[in-house]
């Protein structure tokens, strides 16, 4: 009997969102500036389309902001000795902030929308008009900063969901201006607003169910257990699997754990490498924990997850 652990990212710098901290924290600073001047604007022209987008600044801001810390608390080496798997897992709890944030805001902007359809709010529309084409233009440049992080990080892609949406949110701050300006009433402006709030939830929802998924350690987004097990038997010397577990710890960064059931006469080191390869080739597991086993133990059977 034999075991095996692989782990090709064990030092702290291979942290996906680690790599991207200065490109959020530049993200983070055009943010930040920006919402201050979208809410005072807001507040004197009476725009709730200007207000809801800034109501979504700030919770890129908050996100952001925890994203960066996230991304610092992820890539500290553990000096107390109880966080086996490290801090990684900071990047994930901070997605899981954003999400609520999100709701918390489209919850606001939808109720406030709805409380002023009937009515006839007087709006300014050229200032919603200059604040809504300088958002789009701070959005789309946030969101060049942090497109390639978005693809290894969750982290990295609860900010840049944020910051999509933002964009779309500038946008509709543009056409309610738009409206406003055609038709002197300030319906348009609420209805955007409305649109506005229904956008982030739905991407609220969308980055949730990854943060669940993650926290629940499911098997990784476009793997199969099926795929993993057929690929593993195939090894020279591998008779059978069980108690195979795969997960992911966070971004960029899936674990597994497996025992394997050689054949008479088959090298258990030899079979431990082979396996290793296939994981970290085949499907990026890269963290794996194998055990090897010439028959299957009487615990392994009784174990029920």
């Amino acid at each position: 009997m034999g075991a095996g652990h692989g782990h090709a990212h064990a030092a702290p710098a291979g942290h996906a969102g680690g790599r991207y901290r200065t490109r959020l924290a530049a993200a983070f600073a055009l943010v930040a500036g920006f919402f201050v001047v979208e809410l005072v604007t807001g507040i004197a022209s009476g725009s709730l389309a200007l207000i809801s987008d800034a109501g979504h600044m700030a919770a890129d801001v908050v996100a952001l902001g925890a994203a960066l810390v996230a991304t610092k608390i992820a890539t500290r080496p553990d000096s107390t000795g109880r966080r086996t798997y490290g801090s990684y897992r900071a990047e994930v709890f901070a997605s899981g902030l954003t999400v609520l944030i999100m709701l918390g805001v489209a919850a606001y902007v939808v109720i406030e929308a709805i409380s002023r359809i009937s009515g006839e709010p007087d709006v300014a529309s050229t200032p919603m008009l200059v604040v809504g084409a300088l958002g789009l233009a701070i959005n789309i440049a946030c969101m060049l900063l942090l497109r390639a992080g978005s693809q290894e990080s969750l982290n990295v892609k609860g900010a840049y969901f944020e910051v999509v949406a933002d964009a779309a949110g500038s946008v509709g701050v543009i056409i309610a201006g738009v409206l406003v300006t055609l038709t002197g009433n300030g319906l348009g402006d609420t209805l955007v607003a409305l649109a506005i709030g229904i956008f982030v939830a739905v991407r609220a929802v969308v980055l949730g169910r990854q943060v669940l998924a993650v926290l629940g350690q499911h098997i990784p987004e476009g793997m199969t257990l099926a795929e993993v097990v057929d690929d593993l038997e195939s090894v020279p010397g591998v008779s059978d699997i069980h108690d195979l577990h795969i997960w992911t710890l966070t971004s960029g960064m899936n674990v597994a754990t497996a025992h394997l059931v050689v054949g008479d006469g088959a090298a258990a080191q030899e079979v431990l490498a082979a396996a290793h390869r296939v994981l970290a080739e085949r499907h990026h597991i890269e963290h794996a924990t194998l055990q090897v086993e010439e028959t299957p133990t009487n615990r392994c059977h009784e174990v029920n997850w």
